[in-house]
């Protein structure tokens, strides 16, 4: 058999080989320390494996949930944000203590210098 290489492989083997020391317990009496000790070890890691199968679920909800609220607030600050323009007016400098740039007018765009000869070479 080849060697276990996932999580689930080595699930899988353990409970294969618990079967198979379990069917033969006559033959093997002085093998139950460590059959003990695997049947411990499998059985936690099956609750391990239930808890991190629950935390994957509750995190997918959590994300949802989330980028759902993040839409939400991103509509309630476009909306103040325009209730804050409209009350203090676009370009009033009290905007910046809210986060927000005042309308400060357009810079104008610097003209590209005319080319010097070696350029239209």
């Amino acid at each position: 058999m080849d060697q276990p290489t996932s999580q689930a492989d080595h699930m899988r083997l353990w409970q294969q080989r618990l079967r198979a020391l379990e069917a033969n317990i006559d033959e093997l009496g002085h093998l139950e320390s460590g059959r003990d000790k695997l049947q411990g070890i499998e059985t936690r890691a099956q609750l391990a494996f239930r808890t991190q199968s629950a935390a994957t679920a509750t995190k997918q909800e959590a994300s949802k949930e989330l980028e759902i609220l993040v839409g939400e607030g991103r509509l309630v600050m476009a909306f103040l944000n325009a209730g804050l323009r409209d009350h203090y007016g676009k370009d009033s400098e009290k905007l910046a203590e809210f986060n927000l740039s005042p309308f400060r007018g357009r810079r104008r765009a610097v003209a590209p210098p005319p080319p010097t000869p070696e350029d239209v070479r």
